[in-house]
């Protein structure tokens, strides 16, 4: 009955046999393993090598039709059957199997024949332009939608002649049709290159960019799903393992994909695009052109975007807002646009990729900055802004370029608001890169503070304080390190508050107010009135959750300094007395950022109603989200489960739904902070509660990522903590455990010498024993792992013994065997037995006596050692013992 152990052993069979006879049996014994663990294309694929060496083997004939009829693949089901019969006429088994599969053909075919009738029924109701019952319509859309999802439903639609009929629906130009037709095309591409392939060569590329450029927000937003169906579809290949036509056809999808690509960088410099189109164009770029990992070593689909695309790219970049003759963009666009080129930059590999993408870019800036006149200055000016904003080395260079700062600082007294506008923010965004830019750490203080005393104009005003913040904050949380005089930076956070909360300034203007923040409240005494201004935390959340999704690294910068989740390492004494005698610079923490303090601002925080927000910023899709952002949002969360009592809160407001996500995408820190932050509600709260359905399987890995050896102790711990918990309540989660293969890193740390990393470990070990494949570990041959259980029943550490006795308790109850062999792994383990009993801990005492008795029941041999030695004595004195329950 255990198939998987029997399937282990045929592979290791498979694997020291060369004979074609003897490995044809264990293939055609493997299926019959296969099919019990409902793994069907394994299983028709060991009973086919199994005929390809005897064609006239019934079982494995009979084996892999019993696979093809699951594998829905019934045609040739019915032929490996009647092979069968032919070979064994009189074997009423096949007889009966055979006819039953000829039924269920029938009723296939059946089906097939209603759904076609059933598809073309749908095609009917939505392109007959008499047909006015909108109920009927939006029905037979759905049901067109719903249909697309299935596999045999999508090649049903795909057979009849389905694409064409949705090309028309597209073509119809009205958006509930519009959106069936994608809606349903994303059914038919999902997982299916060929499928996909076809689709495109039908639609054509250009048709599909021209939908995505809509003004209707929600066709755009579908066209914008289905090509990254098609990208992935494209890239990947069939995800499922089908057989037969898919096969024989070897696709070479890099065109389609570069013929895709090609024209989404058309859709961004076209000036009848809509902006949000502009928007989802960039975002898939974002999605499918640069590599996924490191490890991918070719990067040539992001040097043919550079090559191709780079300038387009910039286009959307320095686009000047209001200007005659601009593209139309959002308040997102050109933050989508900085992301782009910024990873389009990471993923160069070599100096000369690096060089080519400088040249472009500064080929790019003169272009518009000689020749011009103002309006190509201003452009030029915002192209430096974008790159600043993403591949800063970029935007340092043409920073450089002869004449760009002078302008830059000409233009900041311009008399036109839109000008001084794009002037002070690229100043800014330069400031950002103070070290580089040696001039603006000189000269920046007294050009921005002219600009904050004489402007008029708020949107001015508020931008130039932003530049003076950076520029103030260049301790950050040295406390010793001031930039300005004493109560100047408590002013400009004052100041900064006042615009947040002030609803009759537009909100792009607003958002300058929080990036202010962010480098204010790198001083303690800002953190401390932030969190004392309810109006200034909830106007600042409010933003968080609009649709301007540039403010995401602003909120997240802040809410980092006000709960102190930035790393800090506590500097070594000897280290500190040699700086003092060799006069250096020490640096001096606040007194308001010792614990206390920063305790109480993430209480504050959680009042105000920070985890909703948080967990409104990780939901979104923009490109604003980027990896450092969600690293920051994961180092807010970690700081806000600190304390116990405030994770049931946490939880409640979706922090934990929030945590999944952060901790299996984003930098490596981020991931391990918000893993953390798992951990330890996992630790404190109900599992199940607290991560309700299918979501309590989704927090293994990143609990089990907390077991790597590069992790802390800390994380380790908390790790096997929280894995303790999971691993006691079911067995689907303990499969899930193993399946993530945390059982050799657990076993690991039963021997770490920290006593409360081993003590969780044996701990987790425990629960973990009552999987039948864990039991089975402690037999295996030339393993300690039960000898070291049995040691640690003997322990001194009682809550390490009581660990330990409890795991022996629930092998030898759950697994027989295993009393035979505890006396030969130790010649202690009588005495280790005796002492369990013997100890004055009741919890000890029951543990040795569930042992010994689940010893003597299991074994003769066993039970006479038991009764020789003085075990009757100790247990008919603890039997006469009333005091003991």
């Amino acid at each position: 009955g255990d198939h998987a152990a029997a399937l282990a052993a045929y592979t290791q069979a498979l694997s020291l046999c060369d004979a074609e006879p003897e490995r044809a049996v264990l293939h055609r014994n493997r299926a019959a393993c296969y099919l019990k663990l409902e793994d069907y294309a394994k299983a028709e694929a060991d009973a086919s090598k199994a005929i390809e060496a005897d064609g006239r083997d019934m079982k494995a004939l009979f084996r892999r039709s019993q696979a093809l009829q699951k594998l829905g693949r019934l045609d040739q089901a019915v032929s490996d059957l009647q092979r069968c019969v032919s070979l064994e006429p009189k074997n009423k088994a096949f007889q009966e199997a055979l006819r039953a599969l000829g039924s269920s053909m029938h009723e296939k075919m059946k089906t097939m024949s209603c759904t076609d009738s059933k598809v073309e029924q749908m095609f009917q109701i939505l392109l007959d332009p008499e047909e006015k019952d909108v109920d009927k319509k939006q029905k037979a859309a759905q049901n067109l939608i719903v249909l697309a999802r299935e596999e045999a439903g999508a090649e049903k639609i795909f057979q009849s002649d389905g694409v064409r009929l949705l090309t028309q629906l597209l073509d119809t130009a009205k958006a509930d049709l519009m959106l069936a037709a994608l809606r349903t095309l994303v059914g038919l591409c999902s997982g299916h290159r060929s499928r996909t392939t076809a689709i495109l060569v039908e639609l054509g590329a250009p048709r599909l960019s021209a939908v995505l450029g809509v003004e209707h927000e929600q066709v755009s937003l579908a066209a914008c799903n289905l090509l990254h169906v098609m990208f992935d579809s494209l890239k990947e290949g069939l995800q499922k393992d089908f057989r037969g036509k898919e096969d024989a056809v070897v696709l070479d999808s890099s065109k389609d994909l570069k013929l895709l690509i090609k024209h989404l960088l058309e859709l961004l410099a076209l000036e009848g695009a809509s902006a949000h189109g502009r928007d989802n164009a960039l975002n898939l770029l974002i999605k499918v052109v640069p590599r996924k990992s490191p490890k991918e070593t070719n990067n040539s689909l992001s040097l043919w975007v550079i090559d191709q695309g780079l300038k387009k790219i910039l286009e959307v970049g320095s686009t000047v807002c209001g200007a005659p003759g601009s593209l139309p963009v959002t308040e997102n666009s050109r933050m989508s646009a900085s992301v782009l080129l910024s990873k389009l930059y990471d993923d160069l590999k070599c100096d000369a990729e690096r060089e080519n993408f400088h040249h472009l870019c500064e080929d790019y800036v003169r272009s518009w900055f000689e020749g011009h006149e103002l309006a190509g200055k201003l452009r030029a000016i915002q192209t430096v802004s974008c790159l600043l904003q993403g591949p800063s080395d970029a935007g340092n260079r043409v920073l450089e370029l002869e004449g760009i700062m002078d302008s830059v600082l000409s233009l900041c007294a311009s008399v036109c608001e839109a000008h001084q506008l794009v002037a002070v923010e690229a100043l800014i965004h330069a400031a950002d890169k103070a070290k580089r830019a040696s001039f603006i750490t000189a000269n920046g203080v007294s050009l921005l503070k002219e600009i904050y005393k004489h402007s008029e104009r708020d949107s001015i005003r508020i931008r130039a304080l932003v530049g003076l913040c950076k520029l103030g904050s260049a301790g950050g949380t040295d406390f010793s390190m001031k930039q300005f005089a004493e109560g100047s930076t408590m002013k400009l956070a004052k100041q900064c508050r006042k615009w947040l909360c002030n609803e009759t300034i537009d909100a792009g203007t607003r958002r300058w107010a929080v990036e202010g923040l962010a480098y204010l409240t790198f001083d303690a005494d800002v953190k401390e009135e932030f969190v004392e201004d309810k109006a200034a935390m909830q106007a600042m959340f409010h933003l968080a959750k609009s649709e301007d999704r540039s403010v995401l690294y602003a909120v997240a910068s802040t809410l980092v300094n006000c709960t102190n989740s930035y790393d800090h390492e506590e500097p070594d004494p000897q280290m500190l007395e040699l700086a003092k005698y060799a006069k250096q610079h020490i640096p001096e923490q606040h007194p308001k950022d010792k614990p206390d303090f920063v305790k109480r601002r993430v209480r504050k925080l959680l009042t105000a109603g920070v985890v909703s927000a948080l967990a409104c910023m990780v939901k979104s899709e923009n490109p604003a989200l980027t990896n450092s952002c969600r690293e920051l949002i994961s180092r807010v969360f970690l700081a806000l489960v600190e304390e116990a009592e405030d994770r049931g809160g946490v939880v409640a407001q979706g922090g934990g739904k929030a945590l999944i996500p952060l901790s299996l995408e984003g930098t490596e820190v981020g991931q391990t902070k918000a893993a953390q932050a798992l951990a330890k509600i996992t630790i404190t709260s109900n599992p199940e509660m607290a991560f309700p359905g299918e979501r309590i399987y989704e927090v293994v890995r990143p609990l089990v990522s907390l077991l790597h050896l590069q992790r802390t102790g800390l994380e380790n711990f908390e790790g096997l903590m929280a894995l303790t918990n999971l691993a006691g309540i079911s067995e689907r989660l303990r499969q899930k455990i193993l399946k993530e293969k945390a059982v050799p890193m657990i076993e690991g740390y039963m021997f770490e010498e920290h006593e409360l990393i081993r003590l969780a470990a044996t701990e987790c070990m425990c629960n973990m024993a009552m999987s039948k494949e864990v039991q089975e570990l402690f037999l295996a041959e030339g393993s300690d792992r039960l000898k070291l259980m049995v040691l640690y029943s003997g322990e001194e550490d009682e809550k390490l013994r009581r660990a330990a006795s409890g795991t022996l308790a629930m092998l030898t109850a759950l697994h027989p065997p295993i009393c035979k062999r505890i006396p030969q792994v130790t010649v202690h383990w009588l005495e280790i037995l005796q002492a369990l009993l013997l100890s004055p801990s009741t919890e000890l005492q029951h543990r040795g006596a569930v042992v010994v008795m689940n010893m003597m029941a299991a074994e003769r041999e066993v039970a006479e050692q038991l009764i020789a030695s003085e075990m009757l004595e100790i247990l008919s004195v603890l039997a006469k013992d009333k005091d003991k329950p």
